[in-house]
């Protein structure tokens, strides 16, 4: 994970949340600068510019947005100079509580990684879809899940035991998958079709989520109809918006071959080395109770987890880039509203890390295969989440022309106890 006194918020950044502080609980917008986040509705009073949600500033068109980002730019670099004059608007950020940044009327999730479509078809003994490669496969979730939460409980469900038997139980086979979250700026009236051409002018920005899974509920509801409360009890993102503008400097071309060739709205028809984005994303599990179980109860004592490398992988490594997911979105007329959100699905890669593993796993249930273990979590028994586990999700992005370093921050929660029930 990057080094904590790094800061992924640079001037090459300048993203977008909601905040409040103990002081001034009331949410407002802001960005972050280093390790400051800036009241925004403080710099609007003061004259700087006039915009007081997030919704209605996403919905401007991107030249808007683009002058809105240059003038913050210009006017933070300024005031940092100057922190007598700033403290007004500069606020740490380890004082400011971070709300979900955008109202969202709409909520989707992909399952677009080529990797993780094979892994999963191994596991259940399944051949592929004969539609994965000609569409991305897409199902609708619930906005009642999206959050910033620092913390996740564990949900119930009715599972079947290997005995045939059913209950109303509490998880035991609680999982992550590590996405990147798309909201959406410009909105498209029902009834019109996106042209694959401008979809990038429907596209805000980004967020790590983590679509939490429950795979024992899973496996038990899924068919016919698909996941519910397996996937619907939670799903986090991290709480800043890291805008297309700042992502300008790390557009990428695909890394994995689609083949056969896309239909032909799906088909990408700007600059090849532009059609995805290079971002770096990775997820570590630190748990005092693995720990503990690995004997180093010394660990436990300084109050300190053991931390585990779960994955490494980049977001051009996608077999269905998210142009692509935006465009199939809205390709049967239903819309576009600002501030819907879409998720890129697990984001798994083929790679390989200096041991030989396959590092780039993005969720846990792929680790059931012989050949995609990970020695470090099968030597501790790591198989699923425990209460008490954190998780944190972080992608980091290094603009090909300078050479320096943002991000996203973190996407970062703490698994809690199920809540009792009197049955």
């Amino acid at each position: 994970m990057p080094n904590s006194s790094s800061s992924s918020f640079t001037i090459e950044n300048i993203p977008f949340g909601v905040i409040s502080t103990a002081d001034h609980p009331t949410p407002r917008c802001a960005t972050a600068l280093d390790h400051d986040a800036i009241d925004l509705s403080a710099l609007e009073s003061d004259g700087f510019f006039k915009d007081p949600y997030l919704n209605d500033f996403a919905s401007l068109p991107i030249e808007s947005r683009r002058q809105t980002r240059q003038l913050l730019c210009a006017n933070l670099l300024q005031l940092q100079e100057d922190r007598t004059k700033a403290d007004r608007y500069f606020i740490p950020l380890n004082r400011v509580k971070n709300h979900y940044p955008m109202q969202t009327a709409n909520f989707s999730d992909f399952y677009c990684s080529l990797e993780h479509a094979q892994n999963c078809c191994a596991i259940l003994g399944l051949p592929a879809s004969p539609n994965w490669r000609i569409i991305p496969s897409v199902y609708n979730g619930r906005t009642s899940s999206l959050n910033v939460e620092t913390t996740l409980t564990r949900p119930h469900g009715v599972i079947q035991n290997e005995f045939g038997h059913y209950a109303f139980t509490p998880t035991k086979k609680l999982d992550m998958e590590l996405e990147l979250g798309v909201f959406i700026s410009k909105p498209l009236e029902a009834g019109q079709i996106l042209d694959i051409k401008n979809v990038a002018d429907h596209i805000f920005g980004f967020v790590i989520l983590n679509d939490w899974s429950a795979r024992d509920i899973q496996s038990f509801e899924m068919a016919p109809l698909g996941p519910f409360h397996s996937k619907g009890f939670g799903t986090s993102i991290s709480p800043w918006i890291v805008t297309t503008d700042a992502l300008d400097a790390v557009t990428s071309a695909v890394m994995v071959p689609q083949d056969p060739a896309p239909l032909p709205h799906l088909l990408w028809k700007g600059d090849g080395g532009a059609a995805t984005f290079d971002i770096n994303l990775s997820a570590c599990l630190i748990s005092e109770l693995h720990s503990f179980k690995a004997a180093d109860p010394w660990l436990i004592n300084k109050g300190n987890g053991k931390s585990y490398n779960l994955t490494e992988t980049n977001l051009n490594e996608l077999y269905w880039t998210p142009f692509q997911q935006l465009t199939h979105l809205a390709s049967a007329g239903e819309g576009l509203t600002t501030g819907d959100i879409f998720g890129t699905g697990t984001i798994s890669s083929a790679r390989i890390d200096e041991h030989g593993e396959k590092i780039g796993l993005a969720c846990l249930v792929e680790r059931s295969l012989p050949h995609t273990s990970l020695s470090a979590l099968k030597k501790d028994g790591i198989v699923w989440f425990e209460d008490g586990d954190e998780v944190i999700m972080e992608g980091v992005c290094i603009n090909k022309t300078t050479g320096s370093k943002f991000g996203f921050g973190q996407c970062r929660t703490t698994i809690t106890p199920a809540v009792k029930l009197a049955l």
